[in-house]
């Protein structure tokens, strides 16, 4: 008897064949069980990303002599964690924005505070020179919030496919936006003046993906026919940009 009949179906053929009680029990055992087994396959999914810590914290190491190894990171024994492997000075500082897009990212992620392993959180503070970009890229790990401190942004993210959906918002000091994990997204300093935001991720490494450099950067590059084909520009222009980035 299938595992997956409904239950009137279940009950019937076993009145109708005068089948035991335990049939029937059998058969709603087995559907339970199935149902069980789909949670918590979801469940897994879910907690796909960094999981919770399994202790109060679980310092990065990058001496494995008598570590653990724990999501990506050696563990410093708890007793000899000290206060520096939760901290980080010089956020305040404004970054080098003299670049060709105009923009700094300051990274504070389980690199630079190894307390973070395992606690799924990392911070970043960016600086925009007047209009100057956070080009367009992705956080394959994280999803990210972001707070305005100076300056105005235009900002948004695309859906993924096939709406491509634009979902954009201009923000001013004290205004949060979402970028949600994994999605393009970008922010553009439209002013005259220097812009400075803030964000959060939800990951102790949220890693980044920019676009443009990862399509025309790539090492060893992406043959040019690909790239041609894809973005339906001239071959010319492809191995142009190759060189640029």
């Amino acid at each position: 008897m299938p595992v997956f009949q409904s239950f009137p179906t279940l009950f019937s053929t076993a009145i109708s064949n005068k089948q035991p009680n335990r049939v029937i029990m059998k058969g709603i055992h087995s559907i339970f069980l199935a149902c069980f087994l789909a949670l918590a396959f979801a469940c897994f999914l879910a907690s796909a990303f960094d999981p919770s810590p399994l202790q109060d914290f679980c310092v990065a190491i990058n001496d494995p002599k008598d570590a653990v190894f724990v999501n990506g990171k050696f563990c410093k024994d708890p007793k000899l964690a000290v206060a520096d492997d939760f901290f980080f000075p010089g956020l305040n500082k404004p970054g080098n924005t003299y670049n060709r897009v105009g923009s700094n990212v300051t990274t504070v992620n389980v690199d630079q505070i190894p307390g973070l392993n395992t606690l799924g959180i990392s911070l970043v503070r960016i600086d925009y020179a007047p209009y100057g970009e956070n080009p367009p890229h992705t956080h394959p790990r994280g999803t990210e919030i972001l707070v305005v401190v100076q300056g105005t942004l235009y900002v948004g993210f695309v859906t993924s496919n096939p709406e491509n959906r634009l979902v954009t918002k201009i923000l001013y000091p004290g205004d949060v936006f979402v970028f949600p994990i994994g999605l393009i997204h970008f922010q553009y300093n439209v002013g005259n003046t220097p812009a400075v935001a803030f964000a959060a991720l939800s990951s102790q490494n949220a890693g980044v993906i920019t676009i443009a450099n990862a399509v025309f950067g790539s090492n060893p590059p992406i043959n040019p026919d690909v790239l041609t084909k894809a973005f339906q520009l001239d071959k010319n222009v492809v191995t142009h940009l190759q060189s640029i980035f």
